[in-house]
């Protein structure tokens, strides 16, 4: 029985996962080299895929920086409460229950150009709807989660013990953390980083909806593999599919280490 259920596994990873990417890896080389960097080389992907780097870097900075933050406050904060940290705990979790698409929805109602708060931005120059805000916006939504659940656990396991120890021989807050604390969630950290970097790169519901998908202004590298394929440009859309799956098999790799390095 156990050797069964271990051949299903791997013919359902065959079927799900093998199989497909050798099919894109064939399609993205179906004309050889001079059509698969032709296809990498149109300005709509070259646009698509700057903005999506773009939209990675700032993601992952601010989710790192406020995402351990935020889980520093949800362990080691007293003065929050329990009914507090209980509601920030929920509102942490917020992004799973809800489908992306409803988050970037919620980013378009709150923040579009028939809000209250859209207009006021826009009567100052400054467009979050339809615009790189409102993308990076819809990013975090969808990626916030990922930095705070990393770092908690890996918290809660090493205690307060030794950053009372360095306050109470006269350390500085900022110095206990870079000096006790940050070594001890640092791995957690880079798995979180993973986590996000990797979410943001193959985000696409929320990011379409609020993007609106305009091609060399608002399109990312997942929309522009949608709208390929809308056109049937199948060459195209696996070249550029075949640099994310790229991206995310050596993210996957990266993601290991980093779990095993967090695991010592």
């Amino acid at each position: 029985m156990k050797k069964l259920w271990i051949t299903l596994t791997y013919a359902v990873f065959t079927i799900l996962i093998i199989i497909p990417l050798i099919r894109i890896f064939a399609g993205s080389w179906a004309e050889g080299w001079s059509g698969f960097a032709e296809a990498l080389s149109r300005p709509q992907s070259l646009h698509a895929l700057g903005m999506t780097g773009l939209i990675v870097i700032i993601v992952t900075a601010v989710n790192t920086l406020f995402g351990v933050m935020l889980a520093l406050y949800l362990v080691r904060a007293t003065w929050l409460g329990a009914k507090l940290k209980r509601l920030l705990n929920s509102i942490v979790d917020l992004p799973f229950a809800v489908s992306p698409v409803i988050g970037g929805l919620m980013i378009v109602l709150l923040l579009g150009p028939n809000a209250i708060i859209g207009v006021f931005f826009e009567s100052i120059g400054f467009k979050v709807v339809y615009a790189l805000p409102g993308m990076v916006l819809a990013t975090l939504f969808v990626t916030f989660p990922l930095m705070v659940r990393e770092v908690m656990p890996v918290l809660q396991e090493i205690g307060s013990q030794q950053e009372e120890a360095a306050s109470t021989l006269g350390a500085y807050s900022w110095y206990t953390f870079w000096k006790v604390t940050w070594p001890s969630i640092r791995w957690g950290v880079i798995y979180g980083v993973v986590l996000t970097v990797a979410r943001s790169m193959g985000e696409f519901g929320a990011v379409l909806v609020v993007s609106g998908n305009i091609m060399n202004k608002t399109q990312t590298a997942t929309t522009l593999v949608y709208q390929d394929v809308e056109n049937f440009n199948v060459l195209a859309a696996n070249s550029v599919a075949l640099v994310l799956a790229v991206v995310s098999i050596g993210l996957l790799l990266l993601m290991e280490w980093a779990k095993k390095r967090k695991g010592h």
